[in-house]
């Protein structure tokens, strides 16, 4: 992981506690006025540490989203869907995740990782129905629906793109795999 922009803000009303958070590309790291430089140094040291380390934990690394698809490719597929990749990208700002069943790729938006774990497991169990069945038909809502918490996740992704003022991809989409695009969650 590099090594972020660091912000220290020194407070005179602040006595003991040091406390830190994100701020878009920088960490911002609330220190109390009287503290020493060497002080300083060291809770910066430590709390920058501690935010990635939080961060590692939350936001999985393409191998550790491509074990968590297959995972769930054997709990909910009986280990039918079986992707070449899974990866995360920022390029996709009206899609959640993207599936081309040609490649057996499986790209997920970055925006899920700040979303519930369960939500997250919902968009890798919908692209990986794409896998067993491209278009959005019976049989593949069959396949997504034997994850439990589908229905919640469908909402919840509603719910965000209502309050984000994001317009949610259609639930008609489908793709033809000998086209080779991509086909998208909704």
């Amino acid at each position: 992981m590099e090594t972020p922009e660091v912000e220290v803000r020194r407070s005179s009303r602040r006595r003991r506690t040091v406390s830190a958070y994100r701020d878009g590309e920088r960490i911002v790291v609330l220190i109390p006025d009287a503290m020493s430089r060497t002080e300083e140094a060291s809770w910066v040291d430590r709390m920058v540490k501690r935010i990635q380390r939080a961060e590692r934990r939350r936001y999985p690394s393409d191998e550790e989203l491509f074990k968590r698809a297959m995972t769930l490719s054997d709990s909910y597929f009986g280990g039918l869907a079986v992707p070449e990749s899974v990866r995360w990208v920022d390029n996709q700002n009206s899609r959640w995740g993207s599936c081309t069943p040609g490649e057996r790729a499986i790209r997920v938006s970055d925006r899920v990782q700040a979303m519930p774990g369960w939500v997250l497991d919902y968009v890798l169990v919908h692209e990986l129905a794409h896998l067993l069945e491209v278009h959005h038909n019976t049989a593949f809502w069959g396949w997504v629906d034997r994850y439990p918490k589908a229905e919640r996740a469908k909402g919840y992704l509603l719910g965000w793109s209502a309050a984000a003022q994001v317009e949610a991809p259609p639930t008609d989409e489908s793709t033809d795999p000998s086209a080779g695009t991509p086909a998208e969650i909704d």
